[in-house]
């Protein structure tokens, strides 16, 4: 599977996704488009599942050593979400969002293709590094989702009508993300232990790992607590975001990544 090939996929999912969007636009005044844009949504799904399994196939081993293998995953990740939470509590404008987001990260390797490598440096030649990496990855999703909700939430305090559902909705997705981001936690220490002999060795992609499951674990107690300052628990839980976003992809570019282990990720 080469970028010649995702070329194709490229344009035909973002195609679908493109017209499922616009679909949604019109159904806010013609209501039975909306089926037709779920079908097209679906189908732009279906088609980046079945570009990541050949991929897989393609490479014999998981697409996800590279940050460009990891937007592949959150362009799939993102728009399952959506779909399922729309299914869940009728949001039409997050299902939107996250379709949107999925359209960013295809859109953003479509303009910097990556040559493949087939092969693993020893230390991702383990069989944590697909429950980590892809445990991860869906923790990292839900949490984007959900950083979204209280952006949203936090532009309405000021300029529309803040609605609390909004906020029950960024509680669920954060519970959700946070239990598959301890779970990573906790592989990624078996990991580190089979591979360096270490469970925890103060790497600095683990530091930042760690102070993002804080944040999100703080957000946590900070809303069972203050149940009624909403504004300020949206505030926590943007700011939990950024930390999230400097552990993914910002600690690569700082210069402490000279010394970790995980400059594999890079790419």
């Amino acid at each position: 599977m080469t970028w010649i090939n995702f070329e194709l996929y490229y344009i035909t999912i973002v195609l679908c996704w493109t017209i499922g969007l616009s679909l949604i636009g019109i159904s806010y005044k013609f209501k039975k488009f909306f089926n037709y844009s779920l079908i097209f949504i679906v189908l732009g799904i279906v088609g980046l599942v079945w570009f990541d399994i050949e991929l897989w196939n393609e490479l014999q081993r998981p697409p996800m050593r590279t940050l460009g293998e990891t937007r592949l995953w959150y362009a799939t990740f993102l728009p399952i979400i959506g779909l399922v939470i729309y299914l869940r509590w009728k949001y039409k404008w997050f299902l939107s969002y996250c379709i949107g987001m999925g359209i960013l990260f295809l859109t953003i390797n479509y303009l910097n293709p990556e040559t493949y490598s087939k092969t693993l440096m020893p230390a991702l030649q383990s069989p944590w590094f697909i429950p980590h990496v892809l445990v991860y990855l869906f923790s990292y999703a839900l949490l984007a989702a959900s950083s979204f909700v209280a952006i949203k939430s936090l532009y309405n305090f000021y300029f529309a009508t803040f609605s609390e559902n909004d906020l029950k909705l960024a509680d669920n997705l954060v519970y959700i993300g946070f239990a598959f981001l301890t779970l990573g936690l906790l592989f990624g220490a078996l990991w580190a232990k089979e591979a360096w002999g270490h469970y925890w060795t103060w790497d600095p992609k683990e530091i930042w790992a760690f102070l993002t499951w804080m944040m999100y674990l703080l957000y946590i107690h900070y809303r069972y607590i203050h149940q009624n300052n909403s504004k300020q628990a949206l505030m926590l839980l943007t700011a939990a975001f950024i930390v999230l976003l400097i552990c993914w992809f910002g600690v690569n570019y700082l210069p402490v990544a000279n010394t970790s282990v995980h400059t594999y990720t890079q790419g």
